[in-house]
């Protein structure tokens, strides 16, 4: 028989079975349902009614909130790909979270820095691609390997050092250390590509004899050809004419703006302000500079070739390499995330396992005999996105006074008796307002404590009151805790782990625009 409880005078709900759970509104507008068993004949449609259900919990606004603390474009996508994967088990969940709570030990010890800035991942990506075609790699890629081998290596060397100074550690930062530990730093390979190419992206005249042989012949050529126009325009006996070398498809010319001069040459372009031509003295020079480059860009080809020899050896390796560290940063950006808010590492167990929802604690936590009773245990838990609107809101308020506070200090230092006494009045008040009215407006959290007992459980209260923000805060809880993310509770807290989770909200609720759900209807009529 499972398990019911009610929302207000205006949600009733079944709450709780071994296998299921479910918040629903006697008026059938607001229904929350989990469950860890199949509910729909069909995966498709069980799939689409999910989806759903999480973009009415504004699932969606919460995994971009937790991707924007990535460091990389591919990070923001595979911790979307993450947070959005319906068919995690609960030992994937068990899994992430254990990952998530190595990744905030790890900031909170600070010896191993997780920031990727330098290293671009789309640009290795775009290697490897290229690597298994068997086509040359360009400069920028090579150095995005380097600077991925790199960040590797340190990111290794900062990780023993730290388990070498404490050896507790190493267990502290698990799964992490693994992870971090089976990295394959070849360092062959970056000796390989920093030999050849440069930090600003070139090729070196050293990379290869051929190459050093093609630019010394670009230059000389080039050199000959300066020297040939510089002669041509000195040659020219009107000082009033405007004559200057110019390159059109790699070949020098000469820009005039006569009709006539005393050398014979080709008509490469003309216009009502001048013409371009080049001299047919300098046509033999120009074809054999355009081999000589030919030459160069052959010469480049073959280094780069060398180099995409040299990676094939490893490829495997380095496309590991790239995984695992978009892998560190989705755990590094859901640590982030728990870290800016305030979180809490919960547990969760099995609906069915009630043995276990009483006796498997973190061996830490300080879990009092009365909390064992709980099946949902959730004190002082706070709707994410409430906190993260306020905490945005906050901060810009303070930008706002600081910006006030800077103006000021400028006018009077600029404006002399000009800043009048009662100017800090008219210019800071608004911003200090608005900065006290916010600190007061904090959001209120709520407790959610469901006992293991409990058949029915009602609560009551008028519009506006804040119910269905009461029913998505607990969807949102179990959804967290599914995925890896702590959940945004002051205190220790205790979930049940479902494989599924429905909801239907049939009303335009809208935490942005601060809308409960009878204002929501108001809104729709009015």
């Amino acid at each position: 028989m499972p398990l019911w409880a009610a929302f207000g005078d205006s949600i009733s709900i079944p709450i709780f079975n071994t296998k299921s759970f479910a918040i629903t509104n006697k008026n059938r507008r607001g229904r929350l349902f989990c469950s860890t068993v199949a509910v729909s004949d069909s995966d498709d449609k069980k799939s689409r009614v999910v989806y759903e259900s999480l973009r009415v919990l504004e699932w969606d606004k919460l995994c971009h909130s937790v991707s924007s603390f990535a460091r990389t474009s591919l990070g923001r996508e595979a911790t979307l790909t993450q947070l959005w994967s319906i068919n995690q088990t609960y030992q994937d969940s068990l899994r992430l979270l254990d990952e998530t709570n190595a990744a905030i030990e790890m900031q909170k010890h600070g010896s191993c820095s997780l920031d990727l800035t330098g290293v671009d991942l789309s640009l290795v990506k775009s290697a490897i691609r290229e690597v298994r075609r068997a086509s040359p790699l360009r400069p920028n890629e090579a150095l995005a390997v380097v600077a991925l081998l790199q960040f590797s290596e340190t990111l290794q060397l900062s990780l023993r050092a730290a388990i070498k100074e404490d050896a507790d550690l190493y267990i502290r930062f698990m799964p992490l250390t693994q992870m971090i530990m089976q990295l394959f730093v070849n360092r062959s390979l970056i000796k390989s590509i920093m030999q050849v190419v440069d930090e600003d992206g070139s090729i070196k005249d050293s990379a290869s004899p051929a190459l050093k042989q093609s630019r010394g012949q670009v230059q000389m050529l080039e050199r000959k050809l300066y020297q040939l126009m510089d002669m041509l325009i000195r040659n020219e006996n009107n000082e009033s004419l405007f004559l200057e070398v110019s390159s059109i498809h790699g070949r020098l010319c000469i820009r005039t703006g006569a009709d006539q001069l005393s050398f014979k040459g080709l008509l490469l372009s003309s216009s009502g302000i001048g013409s371009v031509i080049e001299p047919l003295s300098a046509v033999p020079l120009n074809d054999e500079l355009q081999q000589a480059r030919a030459s160069v860009t052959k010469a480049e080809e073959d280094v780069l070739l060398a180099l995409t020899e040299k990676m094939q050896v490893d490829l495997d390796e380095i496309e590991k390499m790239l995984n695992g560290i978009i892998q560190l940063d989705v755990v590094n950006a859901r640590a982030t995330y728990s870290l800016s808010f305030g979180g809490t590492s919960p547990n969760i167990f099995l609906p069915q396992d009630m043995k276990r929802s009483l006796t498997h604690e973190p061996v830490t936590s300080k879990v009092s005999s009365s909390e064992r009773e709980w099946t949902i245990y959730l004190p002082k838990a706070y709707h994410p996105l409430l906190l993260q609107q306020h905490k945005q809101k906050t901060q810009q308020a303070w930008k706002d006074l600081e910006s006030a506070n800077t103006e000021l200090r400028r006018r009077k230092l600029y404006g002399g008796n000009a800043a009048r006494k009662g100017e800090k009045d008219t210019n800071l008040s608004p911003s200090e307002m608005q900065v006290s009215a916010l600190e007061l407006a904090h959001p209120v959290p709520i407790d959610i404590f469901i006992a293991r007992k409990t058949r029915v459980l009602v609560i009551t209260g008028p519009n506006t009151g804040g119910k269905t923000i009461c029913l998505k805060t607990v969807g949102l809880a179990v959804m967290m805790a599914k995925s890896g993310l702590h959940i945004l509770s002051s205190e220790y807290a205790k979930v049940p782990w479902f494989d599924s989770v429905f909801a239907d909200i049939g009303d335009e609720q809208s935490l942005s625009q601060s809308l409960s759900t009878f204002s929501g209807h108001l809104k729709q009529i009015g």
